[in-house]
């Protein structure tokens, strides 16, 4: 079982349950679904970053005040900014099965995510590799609605990024990302290499790391 369907089937909700035939087939052939259609895109810049006080820092243009990011953050003089998507492929294959099939809309809504977070760790390699020429080194994703981290900052995120022009990725008053199966995240830049799990705090079993963000 590869690493993108174990996900798939956490988010289902198995956690250490075995998962049946039916629900394992459901997902491959979800996945199957998914990959015709994705559109994956990302946009990412580097911003410079300034502490004000220990939970409040400025990122470009981005002024925070998040006592969870700013731990993320401590010791970083630059951060990526990023705006990344599976595209509206995706939320029209999710409309297609509202009506005649929830049961696959559930797969399928786990399977995007899995993907989503496939498609990050991938990208977030790639950055890594090019900064580590220059000897720097990345932090965790850190994406608005983590912790204290304000989601209502992913408008300026998506203004800094211009990212309707560059991915296609617009945001609703209530600041929901469109297309839905969507992502900003902030990734601190530092020239100390930290043990810092990739995929973040949620994967992570360092319960005292001094860069986490939440209990």
């Amino acid at each position: 079982m590869d690493t993108r369907t174990k996900e798939a089937i956490r988010y289902l909700g198995y956690g250490s349950h075995a998962v049946d035939d039916h629900t394992l087939a459901l997902v491959e052939s979800s996945f199957a679904e998914l990959d015709q259609i994705a559109g994956k895109r990302i946009i990412y810049r580097i911003f410079d970053v300034s502490f004000k006080e220990a939970d409040r820092l400025q990122i470009g243009k981005l002024d925070i005040i998040s006592k969870n990011l700013g731990k993320n953050l401590a010791g970083c003089q630059s951060a990526v900014i990023l705006g990344a998507t599976l595209g509206a492929g995706v939320d029209m294959l999710l409309r297609k099965y509202t009506l005649t099939d929830m049961a696959r809309v559930v797969t399928l809504q786990a399977c995007a995510a899995a993907m989503l977070e496939e498609y990050l760790d991938e990208c977030q390699q790639n950055i890594g590799k090019k900064l580590e020429k220059e000897r720097l080194y990345l932090r965790p994703r850190f994406s608005p609605g983590y912790g204290d981290f304000p989601i209502e900052h992913q408008k300026m995120i998506l203004r800094m990024l211009d990212t309707a022009k560059t991915i296609g990725l617009t945001m609703t008053d209530s600041s929901m990302l469109t297309p839905t199966k969507s992502v900003t995240a902030v990734i601190g830049v530092s020239r100390s290499k930290e043990p810092c799990h990739m995929k973040g705090c949620e994967a992570c079993d360092k319960k005292d790391c001094i860069y986490r963000r939440c209990p």
